[in-house]
C-alpha cells in the first residue's frame, strides 16, 4: 500500500484510498459491472420488451418526429442524436441495434421504416448509415403511446441535459411479439418472435380468469411466429413444457412449397417438369438463418459427394424467397431427400427459449408463459391508472380556470371596473370573489373577444363535461374491475389492428408436429438403375448398364483366357453377396462396380479374399432372402441373408468347414420351396422336407446325406408338389422335371439311391 512516510511499519494511508483485501474489492466490482451488463445492455424488460439501446433509438426519433406520416431522415442523424443526447457508446452498436428493428426478417412487428439497404435475408450487411433514411413504423407508435399522459416515470440522460423515459407505456404487447436475445454476465435470454393477436387473446383470457390454465393459454398462443415462417415441429407437449418453464426449445424447418394450393405435389414443393422430372422447391427458410450460407451448405453436400441423390442446389429469388432443389434422377424419392436436407444442413434448425426477462423491479428472472402475460398485465393496470391520474389532474387544473371565468361573466361589470380603477387589481379580485390566484392572472389575461355570451355558455358546457368525465376517472382509479374492463376493451380494439385476418398481424409459421424420424438407408442414397453384375473366372467384375437377358451373356467380352463365371441381375441399390470356397462372405454395393465398357477391376482389390480360395457364389442380397448352404462334406444349413451381409473388407465367416471340405452350395431358396434335394459325387439322390435343416447365422450345419467315398456335388430348394427340375445336357436349353419322387424322398442325412434316368453325368442340376 502506498504510503506518505519511510517508515514500512508505521504507513500513513494515502487520502482516498481504501484498505481492503483484494478478493473482496474483486468481487464487488464485478458484481456492480455484471448487474450494469444485465440491467443496462443485455436483457429486455418485460413490461416494453426493448433494451435500453432500442428504448433511446425509439425515443430519439420520437423527439426528431419522425412519424409514419412524416417524411424520412437521415440514419446518420438519428445515430447522433442518440449517441450525443442518451446512449454515449459506438455509432456502430447503435446503428447495428436500428437495422434490425428495421428488418422484416429479423422482427416479426419492424419499429423503424428503413429506405435503403438495411441487409437481406441472404446475409448482407446494411449499407452505412449516411446513406440509408429511416422512422418510425405504427407498431412503434403504439408502443409509445401514452408518454405524453404521465404514465411512466422519466429519468436524467447521463449527463443530465435532458430526460428520457424508464419504460415505453403502449399496449402493444412487444417482448412476445418481436422476440428479444442478449448475453449478459453468466446469464442469456433468446425469446422467440409471437403472433401479436394471439398474444393479446391470451392476455384477454387472464383478464376474465387471472387462474387460467396454461392448456387454456396455449389454445390462444399456438407458438412462435418467426417472421421468416417456417414450420415448428415440436409435439403439444415439448410445446408445453417449454412455456409452462420458461425454458426449451423449437425445432423450426423450411417449407418446401412452390406458392400454390391445389396440388398436393404443389404444396408439398414438388414442381413438375417435362419429360415426368421434378424438383423441389423452398418458400420459406428457418429464422435466423442466412440463405446465402444455406445454399453454401448444400452446395458443399454435393461438392463434398455426400448427398449423392442431391443435383443442383439453385437460388431463383426475386421478391419472393425461391431456391430449387434438384435430385438426381425423377427415381429419387422425395421425401427421403428433404429427410436428408433436414438432417445434414440449416434446413431444420433448433431455436432455444429462455424466457429471462427484467420485471418490474429490474430483477432478472426466467418466467414462464403465464407468469410473464401476467406481470405484463399488471403494467398495463398501472399505466392505465396512471394516466387516469394524470387525466384527473389536468381536469382538475382546467376545472379550476373554468370556475375562474364563469366568476367573472357572471360579475362581468365589477370585473371590469376593478381592472380600470384599480393600481394592483389581481389583489381587490382574489379578495372579493375568492379566486385562486391562478383564477385571478386566467381572469386578467383574458381577450376582449372571449367576453361574448356564446363564450359563457360554452365554458359552462365544458364545466358539465370535464365534471362527468373525472367522475368516471376516479371509479375507474377505484375500482379493479372498471380497470380490468376497460383494459379488456382497449386490448380488443389493438387486436382488430393486428388480427389474424390484417396482412401484417396474418400467422406467418406453421405449427406441425412431424413425424417420427425414421432411419434412411444408405441405398437410399443411391439412384436406384437397373444393372447385370458380370463376374469371370478370374476374378473380373463389373455392371453393365440394364438387364441383360440370359441368352446374351455368351456375348460378354473378357480377357484372352477368361470367360463368364457368374451373372446376375440387381439394381444399383442392392448389395452383392459374394461367397468364397472357405466359408467367409464378402458384400460389395452394385453402385460400386466398375461401369461395363471395360472388363472392370479384379474383385480382390475390393475384398480380402483369401488367395487359395475360390468364388462360389454371386447372389444379390434381399432383406428377407434366405439361402441354402451346403459343404463338399454334406453339411449344410439355413442362413438368413441380413444375417451374412458383412460390412468390411475382410468379410465374415459363415460356413465352419471340415478339414479339407469346400463350400459347394450357395442357392437362394424361394418362399414357396418345403424341399430340398442333394446329390453326391457317388451319384446319389435324397430328398427331404426342408424343416429338417436347421436356420444358422453360422456354424457347419447338419449332415444332408452320408456318403462312403466321395462328397455332395449339388444341392437345391425346391416346392414338392411341383417336382424336381434339371438342365439337360447340350445347348437346347431345355429342362426336365421329375414329379415322382416318393422314392427318393428319406429322411435327412441317408444316403440315397441312383436319381432318375436323364440325369445330368455332371451330377449337378443346373
Amino acid at each position: 500500500m502506498a504510503t506518505t512516510t519511510d517508515d514500512p511499519d508505521n504507513p500513513e494511508p494515502v487520502p482516498g484510498m481504501t484498505d481492503t483485501p483484494f478478493g473482496s474489492a474483486l468481487s464487488e466490482r464485478y458484481l456492480v459491472y455484471a448487474l450494469s451488463t444485465i440491467t443496462a445492455r443485455s436483457l429486455p424488460d418485460l413490461r416494453d420488451g426493448l433494451k435500453p439501446v432500442h428504448r433511446r433509438l425509439l425515443w430519439a426519433m420520437r423527439a426528431m418526429r419522425l412519424d409514419p406520416s412524416q417524411g424520412y431522415k437521415k440514419s446518420a442523424r438519428v445515430v447522433g442524436d442518440v449517441i450525443g443526447k442518451f446512449h454515449p457508446h459506438g455509432d456502430v452498436a447503435v446503428y447495428d441495434a436500428m437495422v434490425r428493428l428495421a428488418q422484416d426478417f429479423s422482427l416479426r412487428y419492424p419499429l423503424v421504416d428503413g429506405q435503403g439497404n438495411f441487409g437481406n435475408i441472404d446475409g448482407d450487411n446494411a449499407a452505412a448509415y449516411r446513406y440509408t433514411e429511416a422512422r418510425l413504423t405504427r407498431v412503434a407508435v403504439d408502443l409509445m403511446q401514452g408518454l405524453d399522459e404521465g404514465t411512466v416515470d422519466f429519468k436524467p440522460t447521463y449527463n443530465g441535459e435532458d430526460e428520457e423515459p424508464e419504460i415505453m407505456p403502449g399496449l402493444f404487447p412487444n417482448l412476445l411479439a418481436n422476440g428479444a436475445s442478449g448475453i449478459a454476465v453468466g446469464m442469456a435470454t433468446n425469446i422467440p418472435p409471437h403472433n401479436a393477436a394471439e398474444v393479446i387473446g391470451a392476455a384477454l383470457l387472464l383478464i376474465e380468469n387471472p387462474q387460467a390454465e396454461l392448456s387454456e393459454l396455449l389454445e390462444h398462443v399456438k407458438g412462435p411466429d418467426f417472421p421468416t415462417g417456417g414450420i415448428v415441429v415440436d409435439s403439444a407437449e415439448t410445446i408445453a413444457h417449454a412455456y409452462a418453464t420458461g425454458r426449451g426449445g423449437f425445432r423450426v424447418r423450411a417449407r418446401f412449397s412452390i406458392g400454390k394450393a391445389d396440388s398436393v405435389w404443389e404444396d408439398s414443393g414438388i414442381e413438375k417438369l417435362p419429360g415426368g422430372t421434378w424438383q423441389l422447391v423452398i418458400s420459406e427458410i428457418p429464422y435466423g438463418v442466412a440463405k446465402g450460407k444455406l445454399i453454401e451448405q448444400i452446395a458443399q453436400l454435393i461438392a463434398d459427394k455426400k448427398l449423392p441423390i442431391l443435383e443442383d442446389v439453385r437460388d431463383e429469388s426475386a421478391e419472393d424467397l425461391r431456391i430449387v432443389i434438384e435430385p438426381k434422377s425423377r427415381n429419387v424419392d422425395p421425401e427421403i431427400l428433404k429427410e436428408s436436407l433436414y438432417r445434414l444442413t440449416d434446413l431444420e434448425s433448433r431455436f432455444a427459449l429462455n424466457l429471462n426477462v427484467l420485471d418490474a423491479t429490474r430483477t432478472p428472472k426466467v418466467m414462464g408463459l403465464h407468469q410473464l402475460l401476467t406481470e405484463w398485465l399488471q403494467h398495463q393496470i398501472v399505466v392505465l391508472v396512471r394516466r387516469a391520474q394524470h387525466r384527473i389532474a389536468k381536469i382538475d387544473d382546467r376545472l379550476e380556470l373554468v370556475a375562474g371565468y364563469i366568476i367573472a361573466f357572471l360579475n362581468l361589470d365589477r370585473i371590469i371596473e376593478i381592472i380600470r380603477t384599480e393600481d394592483e387589481p389581481k389583489p381587490v379580485m382574489i379578495a372579493e370573489f375568492i379566486l385562486t390566484d391562478r383564477q385571478a392572472e386566467a381572469i386578467l389575461n383574458m381577450r376582449l373577444r372571449s367576453l361574448r355570451k356564446l363564450e359563457e355558455m360554452e365554458l359552462k358546457r365544458e364545466q358539465a363535461d370535464l365534471t362527468a368525465e373525472r367522475e368516471e376517472l376516479v371509479k375507474l382509479v377505484e375500482s379493479p374491475q372498471r380497470q380490468r374492463t376497460r383494459l379488456r376493451k382497449d386490448l380488443e380494439k389493438l387486436r382488430t389492428v393486428y388480427g389474424l385476418d390484417t396482412l401484417l398481424g396474418a400467422r406467418r409459421t406453421t405449427i406441425s408436429e412431424a413425424a417420427p424420424a425414421r432411419d434412411i438407408p444408405l441405398d437410399a442414397m443411391i439412384e436406384k438403375e437397373p444393372v447385370t453384375v458380370i463376374l469371370s473366372k478370374r476374378g473380373w467384375i463389373r455392371a453393365q448398364r440394364g438387364h441383360v437377358a440370359a441368352d446374351q451373356w455368351a456375348e460378354f467380352k473378357f480377357k484372352e483366357g477368361d470367360e463368364l463365371l457368374f451373372a446376375a441381375h440387381a439394381q444399383t441399390t442392392d448389395k452383392l453377396l459374394i461367397a468364397a470356397s472357405d466359408g467367409r462372405f464378402f458384400t460389395i454395393g452394385a453402385d460400386k462396380l466398375p461401369g461395363g465398357r471395360g472388363f472392370g477391376e479384379p474383385l480382390r482389390l475390393m475384398v480380402d479374399i483369401d488367395p487359395e480360395a475360390r468364388i462360389a457364389a454371386m447372389i444379390p442380397a434381399s432383406a428377407d432372402g434366405r439361402l441354402l448352404l451346403a459343404s463338399s462334406s454334406g453339411h449344410g444349413f439355413i442362413a438368413q441373408m441380413a444375417e451374412v451381409v458383412a460390412e468390411t473388407r475382410k468379410g465374415r465367416n459363415v460356413v465352419n468347414l471340415k478339414t479339407g471340405a469346400q463350400l459347394a452350395v450357395v442357392r437362394p431358396i424361394a418362399a414357396s420351396d418345403d424341399s430340398v434335394a442333394v446329390v453326391g459325387e457317388n451319384r446319389k439322390l435324397v430328398v427331404f422336407p426342408i424343416n429338417e435343416v436347421p436356420v444358422m447365422a453360422r456354424g457347419q450345419g447338419v449332415m444332408l446325406q452320408r456318403y462312403r467315398d466321395g462328397g455332395l456335388s449339388d444341392a437345391v430348394s425346391f416346392a414338392f408338389a411341383d417336382g424336381l427340375s434339371w438342365a439337360m445336357g447340350g445347348d437346347t436349353g431345355r429342362t426336365r422335371t421329375e414329379t415322382d419322387l416318393v422314392p427318393w424322398r428319406v429322411a435327412r442325412g441317408a444316403a440315397g439311391r441312383m436319381p432318375p434316368t436323364g440325369f445330368p453325368r455332371n451330377n449337378r442340376f443346373g
